[in-house]
């Protein structure tokens, strides 16, 4: 009996041990309650004790959390609707100021999420759907858009949640979409003022390009005519300096004798190409030639 009471103590003593053991990891908080009270608060890691089977503890991840929150219908100012999916970082920063006001991580996440979508309700609420797609804040290509419109979130949600002892880093828009319902007819208005804006630029185009085009046509007319008569004056210039040359040249009785000479030798020599036999008149100039006289 008295071995058996020794072995029961010493169960007894190793469970009360083992029960006033705490062990902190490094990105953990401790939270050592007492009939519900909050006693203490561990932060740093190690192996911290309380009293067993009396004391309590809530452990809390200090690290940064990430919420992400399930996609919400919001209203523009326009009464147009889109749809909006978030994510939130978030981290606790007093883990005493939270477990007095929230002390659930899931509870938490519910206000984060109440205090979130009221924030974006809020924004989208001051602007009308075609300045926000016209901002391109649904594409990937408008990155100061977004980053813009998540500072302002994200500042909003964090004076909202500043007293629960939590800090909120970030707030983003992971997707910015139409409801299916009017997504098409959207795209397609929006793909017709595109369509508008394209043919304004084509017709503004085609306006300059004809411009350009009969600007163009006038000078090579201009240039044409110019060269034309630059031409025709070369020419007169050139025959008329061709009749001075030819007149000096044979001006005289034998000079021109000569000239008639060979004038009839050409006549002679076209007139014999390709011919064999060639009958001529005894006065013709030709026969005289061929003659000798």
């Amino acid at each position: 009996m008295k071995k058996t009471l020794i072995i029961l103590t010493i169960v007894i003593a190793i469970i009360a041990l083992l029960g006033s053991l705490v062990i902190v990891k490094e990105d953990q908080y401790a939270c050592i309650k007492r009939f519900s009270q909050v006693v203490d608060i561990k932060q740093n890691a190690g192996l911290k004790f309380k009293i067993p089977f009396i004391d309590s503890v809530q452990i809390f991840q200090k690290n940064k959390q990430i919420y992400d929150l399930n996609p919400s219908d919001v209203l523009t100012a326009d009464k147009k609707a889109m749809i909006v999916d978030n994510y939130v970082v978030w981290r606790i920063s007093d883990p005493l100021l939270f477990i007095k006001t929230v002390s659930y991580v899931s509870e938490m996440e519910k206000r984060i999420d109440a205090t979130v979508y009221n924030a974006v309700k809020n924004k989208f609420g001051t602007l009308e759907q075609t300045e926000i797609i016209n901002e391109r804040m649904v594409t990937t290509s408008s990155n100061e858009e977004i980053s813009s419109f998540n500072e302002q979130i994200t500042e909003s949600v964090k004076q909202q949640l500043k007293d629960y002892g939590v800090e909120i880093i970030d707030v983003n828009i992971k997707r910015l979409d139409l409801p299916t319902d009017n997504e098409n007819a959207v795209f397609n208005r929006m793909i017709s003022e595109r369509s508008q804006i394209a043919a304004g630029f084509k017709a503004e185009g085609g306006f300059e390009a004809s411009k350009i085009i009969n600007e163009t046509d006038k000078n090579v007319g201009i240039i044409l005519s110019q060269a034309k008569a630059k031409g025709e004056q070369l020419k007169a210039e050139g025959e008329a300096e061709y009749m001075r040359i030819l007149a000096e040249a044979y001006s005289g009785p034998e000079r021109s004798e000569f000239y008639e000479f060979i004038r009839k030798l050409d006549a002679l020599k076209k007139s014999m190409k390709g011919e064999k036999t060639i009958i001529l008149p005894i006065d013709s100039p030709l026969t005289e030639i061929l003659l000798g006289r």
